[in-house]
């Protein structure tokens, strides 16, 4: 007799089925076995958590501190007894100021409408300069960076932008436009660095560096001509410079050179004469003991001077018989030619 329900009629094979196999119902060690299967799968994917390299995890158990997890492989209490934090401790943040950076290389077009506000500054000469710079920071405590405040990087970027206006403020324009702007940034990165100490969030001051300083548009062609000006002067003064270092110590060579000469001059001439006076006394001290021998032997030395440098000699008889000798003196007539 077939069964029949709201339906219609069913297949009593069907029913016979049905019945079988509710009456082979699992045993009740084998669904324990399963749901604490289940359980330690649970509890080991909540008990373990993985720290990459360039990050630190910070463990808060029922709500405080326990510690801070290196990378790799880590353990903590399930059930939510531990939460962790991840903070990346390893990597160089950067904050942008006056522009932004659309992707890795490619900076965007500068915008007034939207960035005029933080790149306009007034100078300590009541100019006005368009300053764009860069912070870039590192966190080294982490639990304190995610909870001593409520959002650090809103603090840090108010307190960057904060001290930017103070120095650049007290500098005039020509300093924040030309020489100064390197020391400019280091006493910016040094008392945000104080800054931040006072805060105690747990940040380190990597660099800060100014991208771009130029005038408004409104004055920038009336800044570049007193620019040009400038870099005029300061070629003018280097070649200026140049010369005299070139002239100057020549000068000084040569005037050192002439003294020099001066003076191994007089020394030469006094040497001279003291030796002229010494050997005179000496000739009038032998004059003095024997004085015909002293001449006789003083006018030889004088004829041997005198005589390699004539020509002609001739020698006069006294017992000539000529009332006027004649003498043909060659040399003085050649002399007297010329």
């Amino acid at each position: 007799m077939t069964e029949e329900n709201e339906q219609g009629p069913v297949n009593p094979k069907i029913v016979e089925v049905t019945r079988r196999l509710s009456s082979h119902r699992p045993p009740r060690k084998l669904l324990i076995l399963v749901l604490l299967g289940m359980v330690l799968v649970w509890v080991g994917n909540s008990s373990f958590f993985k720290v990459n390299t360039e990050e630190t995890g910070v463990v808060l158990r029922f709500g405080g501190f326990s510690h801070l997890a290196q990378p790799g492989l880590n353990f903590k209490l399930p059930f939510g007894i531990d939460k962790v934090f991840l903070v990346k401790t390893g990597r160089n943040f950067k904050e942008e100021f006056g522009f932004r950076t659309a992707a890795a290389g490619v900076r965007t077009t500068y915008d007034p409408a939207v960035f005029e506000e933080e790149s306009l500054t007034l100078t300590g000469d009541l100019n006005v300069s368009d300053v764009e710079w860069i912070v870039q920071y590192q966190i080294i405590e982490p639990f304190k960076y995610l909870f001593r405040i409520q959002d650090p990087q809103a603090t840090i970027r108010d307190i960057a932008e904060t001290v930017v206006r103070k120095v650049v403020g007290n500098s005039n324009v020509t300093q924040v436009l030309t020489t100064d702007r390197a020391m400019l940034a280091a006493d910016i990165q040094r008392e945000i660095q104080a800054t931040l100490k006072d805060y105690d969030i747990g940040i380190r001051i990597v660099t800060v560096k100014f991208q771009d300083v130029n005038p408004p548009d409104q004055v920038k062609a009336a800044f570049n001509e007193v620019n040009e000006a400038e870099q005029q002067k300061e070629s003018l003064i280097l070649q200026a410079r140049e010369q005299y270092n070139r002239e100057v110590p020549k000068a000084r060579g040569v005037a050192k050179s002439r003294i020099l000469e001066a003076e191994g001059y007089a020394v030469e001439r006094i040497n001279r004469a003291e030796g002229e006076s010494t050997r005179f006394l000496a000739l009038l001290e032998e004059y003095h003991k024997a004085p015909e021998v002293t001449r006789r032997r003083l006018y030889l030395e004088t004829m041997e001077q005198i005589l390699p440098k004539v020509s002609e000699i001739y020698i006069l008889d006294h017992k000539g018989s000529g009332l006027l000798p004649h003498i043909p003196l060659r040399g003085v007539e050649k002399e007297v030619k010329k």
